[in-house]
């Protein structure tokens, strides 16, 4: 007869059978360096196993049946699992497809990848840094209000600008129909009496809420980029293109919104 506490075992032991694989062999197809430097994230306890950290060395999982982290930071185990940086360039909805015709996001990246779709969006005469993945959770994570995560834009205004003014917009900030709202930062980076260009960082994802914030103080936003998006910047890409984002830089974002 069992013993009858033999169903509390921990997660540890249910993990020595012979069934599944080896943590070291998983850590290092994720990214975490070789197999050795997995073993030594293992010892240092900085792996976790279904929410128990595992020190372990012959320790084995299934990989799609179980969470594994690193330093808090969950591992990916779905080589499906795809995130891209695009640049939209203007004139492109940020949607995968208009039944008006308008070119949109699916135009840029084909169909190589499958159930893909856009986290967050840029209006349609704005351009720069949208996310896509096909990874849902991290998705959710990325597009929930608890999670708003900074976003820096390069604004081009029509006339003048003070420094004085935008640091208003940062200690006041102003009011708009759905709220107040302020910049995290703003930064005057060039201007003269046409126009001004301004840089400016703020966490809330409102609908146009730039433009708005713009536009409560008279001013006319004539362009407006967005240049990162929490860990992920725009860098150098060209309007139009798009890449594959980094396991590194997967690990920052997901870090950010709570994964």
């Amino acid at each position: 007869m069992p013993h009858p506490y033999s169903h509390a075992s921990t997660a540890q032991e249910q993990n020595n059978t012979p069934a599944g694989v080896r943590l070291q062999k998983v850590l290092a197809a994720a990214g975490y360096g070789s197999r050795r430097k997995c073993e030594i994230l293992i010892s240092q306890g900085r792996v976790e196993i279904d929410g128990e950290i595992v020190t372990e060395l012959g320790t084995r999982v299934i990989p799609r049946e179980q969470e594994i982290r690193v330093d808090g930071a969950r591992i990916h185990l779905d080589d499906c699992h795809v995130t891209l940086a695009l640049n939209k360039p203007r004139k492109v909805l940020s949607a995968m497809d208009d039944k008006k015709g308008r070119w949109t996001l699916r135009d840029i990246i084909g169909d190589k990848y499958e159930r893909i779709f856009h986290m967050g969006r840029l209006d349609y005469d704005s351009e720069g840094l949208i996310l896509m993945t096909n990874d849902g959770e991290l998705a959710e994570h990325v597009m929930h209000p608890r999670y708003e995560i900074q976003k820096t834009y390069v604004a081009t205004i029509k006339g003048a600008i003070t420094q004085a003014t935008l640091h208003r917009m940062v200690t006041r900030g102003v009011c708009l129909e759905d709220g107040w709202q302020k910049f995290d930062k703003a930064v005057l980076l060039s201007g003269n009496r046409e126009h001004a260009v301004v840089k400016v960082q703020l966490h809330s994802g409102k609908n146009r809420v730039v433009r708005r914030m713009f536009a409560a103080l008279g001013c006319r936003v004539t362009r407006l980029v967005r240049t990162s998006i929490g860990p992920v910047s725009l860098g150098d890409m060209r309007p139009g293109s798009y890449r594959v984002l980094t396991v590194e830089e997967v690990r920052k974002l997901e870090k950010e919104v709570g994964l």
